[in-house]
């Protein structure tokens, strides 16, 4: 799946349209390197966004196939302190 896609399904970034804006501000990261939208996301993956002083960092658990739930969409991912 798509970077600014999972980012916007996990709703970590409200909308695709700012997940793709911080991604091409170099705002975004996988695994320690800067990240285009249309990375592809993996299990394991580390990401890392910056939100002016601060970063947040994700670890990927589920890559979803299709559309997911309020509910469940704070079970495809989890906070890591790095």
């Amino acid at each position: 799946m798509r970077l600014d896609k999972f980012l916007k399904i996990s709703r970590i970034i409200k909308r695709r349209t700012v997940a793709n804006d911080a991604c091409d501000l170099n705002r975004v990261s996988i695994n320690g390197k800067p990240a285009k939208p249309s990375k592809d996301v993996n299990i394991g993956d580390i990401i890392s966004i910056r939100f002016g002083d601060k970063v947040a960092n994700f670890k990927v658990l589920e890559v979803p196939t299709g559309n997911v739930s309020k509910e469940r969409a704070d079970s495809l991912y989890e906070s890591v302190i790095l």
